[in-house]
């Protein structure tokens, strides 16, 4: 049976993806503007091993497009308001996440 090196449960519990979101990991969300002055929403600090699910279920529930580079995603358009709440939805502790 193969085991998760961190929590000696198996992997076929699926529980470490659960202690990763629940981790003391901050995710900062914020504004900028990119070329031609347009909005991207910026989100850091999810897990890298989560990073690429998480940004395509934030493009689907966002309907926009976007892309995950170096550890953050970047979601086209302005998108903190909405944010807060599907990250809630996604396994994120609300008190982890910072809206600036």
């Amino acid at each position: 049976m193969d085991r998760d090196p961190i929590t000696g449960l198996p992997r076929d519990l699926g529980m470490a993806d659960v202690l990763d979101k629940e981790g003391a990991t901050k995710i900062k969300v914020y504004t900028t503007k990119k070329k031609f002055k347009k909005l991207v929403t910026i989100v850091e600090g999810i897990d890298k091993s989560q990073l690429q699910q998480t940004t395509k279920e934030l493009k689907q529930k966002l309907a926009c497009g976007g892309t995950f580079k170096e550890g953050v995603v970047i979601l086209q358009g302005d998108h903190k308001n909405k944010l807060k709440n599907i990250l809630v939805k996604l396994g994120y502790p609300e008190d982890n996440i910072q809206i600036s």
